[in-house]
């Protein structure tokens, strides 16, 4: 299987990124090839609205995105990794989302696995992030959400260490 990893932690080693390196390295034991995007090392310009990606299928902005989105297509697993700021995905991340427009109708039959963090402990916390990220996979050919990891209780830089999610995304990572 082809893995892609997109960590959008705007902290590189941050709570969120923590849990995506967990995946990738239960996914690479499992024999996976992994790619790990790290947003934060990228440039992604925010979406201009032009609709030229429409005709075309290439965006006119000429960033690291064309890159990540031959990634994405040619992925079997997308893992999305996002801390959460006030109820939401990070601006990071939906800029990237956004960005997906030229070529999002060539992501088909692709599982997704969300890798949520959060300051606050209540379940309810990343229910509006999936929300969020739903809005995208409706938009795609027979997505499928395969697992959700939750780290809460995490809101400084490192807070996640010693969390049970930690374990749950390598064993996430590892049984794909």
């Amino acid at each position: 299987m082809e893995v892609l990893i997109i960590s959008s932690s705007p902290r590189k080693g941050g709570n969120s990124d923590s849990l995506s390196e967990q995946f990738k390295l239960g996914a690479e034991n499992a024999k996976h090839k992994v790619t790990k995007v790290f947003l934060g090392d990228k440039q992604i310009n925010y979406c201009k609205g032009c609709n030229s990606c429409f005709t075309s299928h290439k965006c006119i902005q000429k960033d690291d995105m064309e890159e990540i989105l031959q990634q994405m297509v040619e992925a079997d697993i997308i893992v999305l990794a996002t801390p959460i700021y006030f109820y939401a995905m990070c601006g990071q991340l939906k800029v990237f989302i956004d960005r997906c427009c030229a070529r999002y109708t060539e992501m088909s039959n692709k599982r997704f696995y969300y890798l949520f963090t959060a300051a606050e402990n209540g379940n309810s916390t990343v229910d509006k992030a999936i929300i969020e990220l739903q809005g995208f996979l409706d938009c795609l050919d027979s997505p499928q959400v395969s697992g959700i990891v939750s780290g809460l209780g995490a809101w400084k830089k490192g807070e996640i260490s010693g969390n049970k999610a930690l374990k749950e995304a390598y064993d996430m990572g590892k049984n794909i």
